[in-house]
């Protein structure tokens, strides 16, 4: 079984109320191949929500207590992150999910690289606080980018 992110078919629960459905991961989820899931809702937060990045670090300094996951307004939204990763952890381990798909550049779900806190949509290396905590338990954790580069969908 697949865990991907929910966004990533076709769910509306990104933080400004939209998706980002990709056919493939859509025709995944028809043919009842992935389970779905949000971090950010699965945390408490609400669709939709404030932007929201991680300031000073990368989902594993989240998870040292090292950084802070912050909305655009400033609001320390860190509990709601970390709970929501605890939970997607759980949901992982009960369904003994082979391979985890996650959207690329989230505070929660990022791999490889994520937004760098200044909201002025720039990069840094590192992973959100979802897919850092995955790493960290042993699961097998892409990209949406590059599972759709594997194979051949850019």
């Amino acid at each position: 079984m697949i865990l991907i992110s929910a966004c990533l078919c076709g769910l509306n629960c990104k933080y400004d109320g939209g998706n980002n459905e990709h056919p493939l991961f859509a025709e995944m989820l028809d043919r009842g191949e992935v389970i779905t899931v949000c971090p950010e809702v699965l945390g408490g937060l609400p669709i939709p929500r404030k932007a929201a990045e991680i300031i000073n670090g990368t989902g594993y300094d989240v998870l040292e207590g090292k950084a802070q996951v912050v909305n655009r307004d400033g609001e320390d939204v860190t509990s709601s992150f970390l709970l929501g990763a605890k939970r997607t952890l759980e949901l992982a381990r009960e369904f003994d999910v082979s391979i985890v798909i996650l959207k690329s550049k989230s505070p929660s779900c990022g791999v490889g690289q994520i937004y760098d806190g200044t909201f002025s949509r720039k990069l840094r290396d590192g992973c959100g606080v979802t897919a850092a905590l995955l790493k960290e338990n042993g699961f097998s954790v892409v990209s949406d980018v590059e599972y759709l580069k594997e194979r051949g969908q850019e």
